[in-house]
């Protein structure tokens, strides 16, 4: 049985809540599911417990900080055994400025989402971080013109 299938409509509720605001109180959040607090602090120690709720974390703005660009790398390796990707991915989890690592099925082997200040900066990551990696047997990369949709988390449809 999936975690999913285990969840009734209140934990929906709960997730569809603290994804939306992970600021809210207990007291509001039970108050928005119609519990008492008790009750609904359990159950969120239980979601979090059974992984279904990972972090809280805040929704930094990247600009305001500093970081200008945005850019996908497209990664191929010139070997995709298991240890060569699982080195890569250790290598990538090590930097910083990659905000994402997805492994991909087909010609790419890594899509990456990488932050910086500027593209003087990007290129100076690219070349000592990116193109000079092991086993890395090229780099394609496309520069975010515009995000027009950037939502954490999942749909919650209930």
């Amino acid at each position: 049985m999936t975690a999913g299938s285990r969840l009734d409509e209140t934990d929906f509720a709960i997730l569809a809540l603290l994804q939306q605001d992970g600021r809210m109180t207990n007291i509001e959040l039970a108050t928005s599911v119609g519990l008492t607090a008790p009750p609904c602090l359990r159950r969120v120690k239980a979601l979090e417990q059974r992984g279904v709720i990972r972090s809280y974390h805040a929704d930094l703005d990247a600009a305001a900080l500093g970081y200008g660009i945005t850019v996908f790398a497209m990664v191929s390796l010139k070997s995709q055994a298991e240890a060569d990707l699982r080195a890569f991915e250790d290598h990538v989890a090590a930097l910083p400025q990659v905000r994402e690592c997805h492994m991909l099925n087909g010609e790419i082997d890594f899509m990456l989402k990488v932050v910086a200040r500027d593209l003087q900066g990007f290129q100076s990551f690219l070349t000592a971080h990116l193109t000079s990696a092991p086993n890395v047997a090229s780099v394609k990369t496309s520069l975010t013109i515009r995000t027009s949709k950037s939502l954490p988390g999942v749909p919650i449809d209930r």
